[in-house]
């Protein structure tokens, strides 16, 4: 399918955000924020917000507590420290602003989440504008740039099939397959990102019988690098429009 330009009409808040200004070297970060409930049972049941701010060089994350907003590091490499990887007075200056953009945006995170979700479904459905009724209140228009999604047939072979995380460092999914109507457990083919080419890779698991399966192996190993592509390449239309709320009202856009 082609790339689309998606508009969005949101509630972001009185803007423009009241925040210290963000050192040069950070000037370009990549903002993402989720909003869920954790604990079991409505007696132990929080509501928490993660926030996470990207850079080339590593991620300053921040989660709501009880007892306010706690923030921790991740190195370029993934691993997390409560040490930050930039210098002390930048680190400083960061975590200020972040703890501005937070503070201004928790008041409205879970419904901005439900909108970007919603919003989500519109575009799947092939609108090109979400908009709900707000009422009088400043509103916002984001425009957001969407790729489109490979045309995918439904699974064609027999029995049912799912997907898991391969726990590898080429983020790889596994296919996995079942011949009956019953959880897919056996894997049948391994997809990657392949940083050469920057397009999805496959191989197929040894020892498949793929008369059972009911589709040659090409197929199917064709059909999940489009699943792959769909699913790890291409941004998650919620999470992109969350994305571009957040940088306008960071200031970014």
């Amino acid at each position: 399918m082609p790339d689309t330009v998606f508009r969005a009409v949101l509630d972001l808040g009185d803007l423009p955000l009241e925040a210290p200004p963000l050192p040069t070297q950070f000037r370009n970060p990549v903002l993402n924020a989720d909003w869920f409930v954790d604990g079991e049972g409505e007696a132990d049941e929080e509501e928490v917000a993660v926030f996470s701010i990207g850079f080339e060089g590593g991620e300053l994350h921040l989660e709501t507590t009880p007892d306010g907003v706690e923030h921790h590091f991740h190195a370029a490499d993934g691993e997390e420290s409560d040490r930050s990887p930039w210098p002390k007075r930048e680190t400083k200056e960061l975590v200020a602003w972040a703890l501005a953009l937070v503070k201004h945006t928790l008041p409205l995170l879970e419904d901005l989440a439900e909108d970007a979700e919603e919003a989500a479904d519109w575009h799947h459905e092939g609108l090109r504008v979400y908009a709900r009724d707000y009422g009088v209140i400043p509103l916002e228009i984001v425009d957001v740039a969407i790729p489109g999604e490979q045309m995918m047939l439904p699974w064609l072979g027999s029995g049912r099939t799912d997907h898991l995380h391969a726990d590898d460092e080429a983020h790889s999914l596994l296919l996995t397959w079942n011949p009956e109507d019953a959880d897919p457990e056996t894997p049948i083919v391994r997809a990657w990102l392949d940083a050469a080419t920057g397009e999805p890779a496959s191989e197929a698991v040894a020892g498949v019988d793929w008369v059972a399966v009911g589709l040659p192996e090409e197929e199917v190993r064709a059909w999940f690098e489009a699943f792959y592509l769909n699913h790890e390449v291409l941004g998650d239309p919620a999470e992109l429009i969350m994305r571009a709320a957040l940088n306008r009202i960071a200031g970014l856009s």
